[in-house]
């Protein structure tokens, strides 16, 4: 039985790395269990470690489900300075989404659904409410 998740991504400078995070995710961290790794749960079993070392080539992009994605977008433009974040959609599929990458390569995004009735009911699903 699978019950939890954990996602890594490695950065060459863990303090940096750390803040990038940080703001990235606009919370701080749920735990540093030693020197050079941090971890936020994002939704409960659901965790996003930072790992210092060399990141992995060719990974990703990890997408996190936001509300509102150009709002997001352009929080992440204006407060890291990310560069290259097109959303993109199609007819055929229920949400729009868009990748960017993170300081040391890491591939990330955001998707957006777009029927809101939808996504309430995910949230609620996920959060157990």
């Amino acid at each position: 039985m699978i019950f939890e998740i954990t996602n890594q991504v490695r950065v060459t400078d863990i303090q940096q790395g750390h803040k990038w995070y940080e703001i990235l995710l606009n919370k701080k961290p749920d735990f540093i269990p030693h020197d050079g790794f941090v971890e936020w749960e994002i939704l409960p079993g659901c965790w996003l470690q930072v790992a210092e070392g060399t990141p992995s080539e060719g990974s990703g992009p990890l997408r996190l489900g936001v509300t509102n994605i150009i709002a997001e977008r352009d929080r992440l433009v204006k407060e890291l300075g990310i560069e290259n974040f097109e959303i993109f959609s199609r007819e055929e599929v229920s949400a729009k989404w868009g990748s960017f990458t993170d300081p040391w390569g890491n591939q990330l995004g955001f998707f957006e659904y777009l029927d809101k009735k939808e996504e309430n009911d995910r949230v609620k699903t996920i959060l157990g409410i």
